[in-house]
């Protein structure tokens, strides 16, 4: 039974957190003005009213996904990797550069080595906390941090001081991949009415099911999992937690890296400078923590703030709502999911009333049982 409601709590906790999110934000919606109905109809059209919009929901949810499980690669070994967002710049930069370099490559052979280069880019990024944390005690957060920012400044001075200006259209972006570096797939852009969509959703699709297989199934996933939870106990088990851990921060920056491989490959086609951290990064936090780390629940969750980004763009037109509110919405939803330890106890509390009840009213029965026999 307590497994039972465990998993209860752990499927009620993020619906919970995503009702109130609404529910606050449309508070705030009545509290300036504006019609909530009128802005959430206005979302939902513009996330799922047309087969473009759909399409572009799951483009923009397909790295949403991959540093989604990046970061739940990183939390299950007990880490908080918050330079996703460097690490899936790096993979965008490396699977450019290759393409820009060999552009007339079979698309059999360019594509897959672009997807491998940029995951390795990612990787290696990542490799650094991960080697500073194991060896030194160095905390992974200030270390990932710091790390963003210098993937951020090394990709401006990589495209405008490195690259040859053949790679240039101007001084801000590279020209576009060839034809065999892209993930566009025209016949899948079509069937979703033009949109962006491409391969990176399939792959995306792959990573979660590798992901699963990973942490559930195999010896490294346990270990992994094991080290999360008592690196102490781990190492007298006779698991090398060094060695677990460095091996968790590259299996978190190989999808982090893939995820900038689907923006690059996927949904631009070149690189141009980037004036701040990539928003996916942070984004896939807030994925990873309302899907719970699970693979169907970061689906789920990256469907959700793909739908709210996608859709809130048309709150602006179709009910005058400003996209700030949609903001508003999102930051609401991750403060309710991280409030979730208040959320838990208030559904085990409720819980805990409805069993003792069942008790009381079985003692009452057989109470009354016992009476009638005399």
């Amino acid at each position: 039974m307590t497994n039972k409601n465990t998993k209860i709590r752990e499927v009620m906790v993020p619906i919970i957190a995503v009702i109130c999110g609404l529910f606050a934000g449309a508070l705030i919606m009545l509290i300036f003005g504006f019609n909530p109905v009128a802005g959430y109809s206005s979302l939902i059209q513009g996330a799922f009213g047309t087969t473009r919009a759909f399409g572009e929901v799951l483009r923009q949810a397909s790295p949403l996904i991959f540093t989604a499980i990046g970061f739940a690669v990183a939390s299950a070994a007990g880490f908080f990797n918050i330079g996703l967002s460097g690490q899936a710049l790096a993979g965008w930069v490396a699977s450019v550069w290759f393409a820009l370099a060999f552009p007339d490559l079979p698309r059999a052979v360019l594509l897959p080595a672009c997807v491998l280069i940029g995951a390795l880019a990612g990787a290696l990024t990542a490799a650094v906390p991960g080697v500073l944390r194991a060896y030194f005690g160095t905390s992974e957060v200030i270390v990932t941090i710091m790390m963003n920012y210098i993937i951020l400044y090394s990709s401006t001075y990589i495209l405008q001081n490195i690259w040859p200006e053949t790679y240039r259209n101007s001084v801000d972006s590279s020209i576009m991949v060839s034809e065999s570096a892209s993930l566009r797939v025209l016949g899948l852009s079509r069937f979703f009415g033009g949109s962006r969509v491409n391969l990176g959703l399939f792959l995306a699709l792959i990573a979660l099911v590798v992901i699963w297989i990973i942490l559930k199934k195999t010896s490294l996933g346990f270990e992994i999992r094991s080290v999360g939870m008592n690196p102490f106990a781990s190492e007298y088990a006779g698991m090398s937690s060094k060695q677990t851990i460095i091996i968790s921060m590259v299996l978190s920056g190989v999808f982090a890296g893939l995820a900038g491989v689907v923006e690059g490959l996927g949904t631009y086609q070149n690189f141009f400078v980037q004036s701040a951290n990539l928003a996916i990064g942070f984004d896939g936090m807030a994925v990873s923590l309302l899907g719970a780390g699970t693979p169907l629940g970061i689906l789920l969750a990256a469907i959700l703030f793909s739908a709210l980004q996608i859709g809130g763009l048309n709150m602006q037109t179709g009910a005058g709502i400003p996209f700030e509110i949609v903001s508003i919405i999102t930051a609401l939803i991750i403060f309710f999911v991280a409030i979730r330890y208040v959320i838990e106890k208030l559904l085990a509390k409720g819980q805990g009333k409805k069993a003792q009840a069942k008790v009381e009213s079985e003692a009452n029965a057989n109470t009354s049982d016992e009476g009638g026999s005399y």
